[in-house]
């Protein structure tokens, strides 16, 4: 770091890095400067000049705060602190003007505005804004774009701050997005009239400053001033981004991303912010019983009863699906166990150690993509499995880092090596000597669930972790399911896998898992949000809250315990997950040793205090796997198809068209006859 400067913001003498801007100089001392155009994510477009502020003793003239850096001043007399103003009449007058330029030809929208109430240009206007314009001639049109299902435009509206543009491009790995023309002519534009194939595009919804941008599915449903703000954890993936869901009455009406440096920073990806259509739809909302082989619908005394006459004194296996909080994993494997049963999380046939948490997490954390210099991908396809994780490594690949991957060559939005496709090119890197020079550098390596989900799977995360060791590296694992990291910390596996969990169980306890087969045979209780697959199965069905109806634990990729927060309250009859475990335990004669949750997360912090470490990520003990000889099959990735990996997803007709227009797209191009 570079020695401390000291630098005199409106009288306040603070000591800053020189190579800082003076708007971040600015905001370390206390001063908010107003910008449009300025992200600090985003390269410095300096467009904008909203930003002005007064360098005493420089130019006659205001500077961009946003394109000047601290070490580009000079020092006052006699080597006094240089000297910056903020609030003078100069930069007063000058953002007036700007403000006054903006508006020549900005529609009078506001009243019908989707922006109103959270519009950057509103707030400045009533900050720098007059109340009469000077310019009587007519204001510019702009033709709309049409960007797909998710953002709506409004062209008129834009002031060409080219954040959308710098974001696809920069952050989303795109190209679509540009701008034409000069000077009254120019305008932002999609090329060719494309619309966005990125599945992180919803982003530039927040980051536009007025209502250029704005959500097509939430347009026209509620202002902000509506709406109940709960933080929460995002579930359609494992990198557990954190969220904002804005609810009114009982519906949830958006989803939006909370800043978080170690997880998602500031952005999440387009299905954990638009699937929320999908949470009202097949939902269930009553206990079912089939009976002759139809589902008939029946109150909750008589569900429990029928499913604990179905399990008592019969071999019992417990299934734990993909979006299940940690306090019900805990509460189902505690129940089963009790009664001589077998519980299995790993649903999808991954190959986890329970037991060796550097096995299944790893030892590294996802802040570790910022300073990596080398980064070697096996079996994972980040773009489709953790879009907001991928994006982090765009940037780490963009700052210089270099990218390996060992499976199928696919599009990542960035270069990198392809060293193979199968078990062998694995072999050949972990077997490979390593210099000195190489294991000096900051390096990761991170292990995608196709890499492990093989019989052989145990054998490739061993040479995964034999490469990590020759190589210096942090290790991570990344997961596709969120609850998976938290459902093996509470040990909810069986020896053997899924197989060995159902082999022989004459019931079986679904516990939300939708991506499951069960054969015909047992009598299966499904317990979940969603008529999806596990319900159709189902002999038994117990209504449950989905993840905005319920406070929950959730573990991310990288092992860090964080906690969802209801937002809602679950439709008809449908309960909190551990709930219906509690009172079917009671049923049961088994009874779950708590009354409430505050008891359950107790009992749970006992079994597994680490859990207790909310927004940190342990440090995991380095167990090495022995190495035993793996297969020649080539990697296959988890994640067939982005938008539909879960039951809330599949209820989406959102992300539904999103599929149908991804698949689309990545047809083969037809020859014309």
């Amino acid at each position: 770091m570079s020695e401390l400067r000291k630098i005199n913001i409106d009288g306040k003498v603070i000591e800053v890095d020189p190579n800082l801007t003076l708007i971040q100089a600015c905001e370390q001392a206390g001063v908010e400067i107003p910008r449009f155009c300025y992200h600090e994510r985003l390269s410095i477009a300096g467009n904008c000049r909203m930003c002005l502020v007064e360098v005493v003793g420089g130019p006659p003239k205001p500077a961009a705060s946003c394109a000047m850096q601290v070490k580009d001043l000079r020092p006052g007399p006699e080597g006094a602190p240089s000297e910056i103003k903020t609030n003078s009449p100069m930069v007063k007058k000058a953002r007036e003007g700007v403000m006054e330029f903006l508006l020549i030809n900005h529609p009078l929208d506001c009243p019908i505005c989707d922006q109103g109430g959270e519009c950057d240009l509103q707030d400045q206007a009533m900050a720098y804004g007059v109340d009469f314009s000077r310019y009587r001639e007519p204001k510019r049109a702009a033709e709309e774009l049409n960007l797909g299902p998710l953002v709506e435009t409004h062209m008129t509206r834009c002031i060409s701050c080219t954040r959308c543009v710098r974001f696809t491009t920069e952050v989303a790995g795109i190209t679509q997005m540009g701008q034409t023309g000069r000077g009254e002519d120019s305008e932002i534009t999609s090329y060719l009239n494309e619309t966005l194939a990125s599945n992180m595009q919803g982003n530039i919804i927040d980051l536009c400053p007025v209502g250029a941008l704005v959500s097509k599915p939430y347009a026209f449903t509620a202002r902000p001033w509506e709406l109940t703000k709960t933080e929460s954890i995002d579930v359609m993936d494992a990198l557990g981004s954190n969220i904002r869901i804005d609810t009114k009455g009982r519906e949830v009406m958006r989803i939006m991303p909370r800043n978080n440096d170690g997880v998602n920073e500031e952005w999440i990806n387009d299905k954990s912010r638009f699937v929320w259509d999908g949470l009202r739809r097949q939902r269930l909302d009553k206990p079912y019983i089939r009976e002759n082989g139809r589902l008939r619908v029946a109150s909750w005394p008589e569900a429990l009863a029928v499913a604990a006459r179905a399990i008592s004194g019969k071999k019992v296996a417990g299934l734990i699906g993909d979006l299940v909080p940690v306090e019900a994993a805990f509460s189902l494997k505690t129940l089963i166990e009790a009664l001589g049963g077998n519980v299995e999380s790993r649903t999808d046939g991954a190959r986890l150690p329970a037991g060796n948490r550097s096995a299944y997490v790893g030892n590294g954390r996802i802040e570790d993509i910022d300073s990596a210099e080398m980064i070697q991908l096996i079996g994972t396809n980040p773009r489709e499995e953790a879009p907001v994780l991928n994006s982090r490594i765009r940037r780490a690949w963009a700052r210089g880092a270099q990218i390996g991957l060992v499976g199928q060559p696919v599009d990542l939005t960035y270069d990198y090596a392809h060293i193979g496709n199968d078990r062998a090119a694995l072999e050949s890197l972990s077997s490979r000597e390593i210099s000195e020079e190489t294991r000096a550098k900051p390096t990761l390596v991170i292990v995608g669930q196709g890499a492990i989900r093989e019989a052989d799977g145990e054998a490739v995360l061993a040479h995964a972790m034999k490469l990590a060791e020759n190589s210096n590296s942090k290790l991570l694992i990344l997961h596709t399911a969120a609850s998976r990291v938290g459902a093996l910390d509470v040990g909810a596996v069986t020896e053997g896998g899924l197989s060995a969990a159902i082999d022989g169980a004459e019931v079986v306890y679904n516990l939300g898992a939708d991506e499951v087969d069960i054969a015909a045979g047992p009598f299966v209780i499904y317990q979940g949000s969603h008529g999806d697959r596990g319900a159709h199965r189902a002999d038994l069905i117990l209504p449950a809250a989905c993840y905005t109806e319920e406070n929950g634990l959730f573990v991310n990729t990288e092992g860090r315990p964080q906690l969802a927060l209801r937002a809602n309250f679950a439709p008809g009859e449908a309960k909190e997950n551990w709930a219906i475990l509690r009172a079917l335990s009671a049923e049961l004669n088994q009874t779950l040793p708590w009354d409430s949750l505050a008891q359950l997360r107790r009992a749970l912090v006992e079994a597994v205090p680490h859990l207790a470490m909310i927004d940190q990520v342990p440090e995991n003990e380095w167990q090495p796997l022995e190495i035993r000889d793996m297969g020649k099959a080539s990697f296959v990735y988890p994640v067939k198809d982005f938008y539909l990996t879960n039951p809330i997803a599949r209820s989406s007709p959102l992300m539904g068209e999103l599929s149908r227009m991804a698949a689309a797209r990545n047809a083969p191009a037809m020859a014309a006859e």
